[in-house]
């Protein structure tokens, strides 16, 4: 599903989730579209949401029921991967800004939070390999620190969820505890490194016995 495809009628399997396809969209367009006072830098909570919508880009599956635990939302999110690097566009710059949000409603709830969390570990390695990132966000909120103000959470949603996106230069500090995603990094961004991200890069690669790009 699409935005735009809430201002229609929706097809029968799909009506049972309109409410929290709709709690999505509006927290995209009030939230991740807007600059946050706590975020700790200019511009809008994620840089890139506006420009998905915009491109139509934005899409978003519903998973319902309760998984039994990670290793459930992992398989069914696996799939997604390839789904995504062969949905259009592939190339230009709209594939940039293409994203897809995978719901899971009945995850709502602190007890359930570490299913959505420790998903995203087991599915990240598996992503960064193929220049993609997958994050998670629930109404916990997440423990991940946001970047430029570590007193901010900025992966609560209303729905808990996992989304999908190309990787991109400023994703070093996602990646820069982990040799692998440092490699995988290093082989898609290692000669257009972000200047305020040079001396963290410089700093894996040495870990890596690596040159430094």
């Amino acid at each position: 599903m699409a935005p735009e495809d809430l201002d229609g009628i929706l097809p029968e399997p799909v009506r049972s989730s309109e409410e929290p396809l709709r709690a999505i969209v509006d927290w995209a367009r009030r939230y991740l579209c807007r600059p946050h006072p706590e975020l700790g830098r200019k511009g809008d909570v994620c840089p890139f949401t506006e420009g998905a919508m915009a491109r139509h880009t934005f899409y978003m599956a519903v998973c319902r029921g309760v998984p039994s635990g990670a290793d459930e939302v992992a398989a069914t999110v696996a799939h997604y991967r390839d789904w995504f690097i062969d949905l259009e566009p592939t190339r230009g710059p709209a594939a940039q800004f293409k994203t897809i949000l995978i719901l899971f409603p009945e995850l709502a709830g602190p007890d359930l939070h570490p299913i959505i969390d420790d998903a995203q570990r087991m599915l990240k390695q598996a992503y960064v390999s193929r220049g993609l990132m997958v994050g998670e966000f629930h109404d916990g909120p997440p423990d991940k620190a946001g970047l430029w103000n570590s007193t901010f959470r900025p992966l609560r949603s209303p729905v808990p969820l996992l989304a999908i996106r190309h990787m991109v230069p400023t994703d070093f500090p996602f990646l820069s505890l982990d040799d692998e995603h440092v490699t995988a990094y290093l082989r898609l961004f290692g000669d257009r490194v972000p200047t305020h991200l040079q001396p963290q890069v410089a700093a894996a690669t040495a870990r890596l016995g690596k040159a430094v790009p």
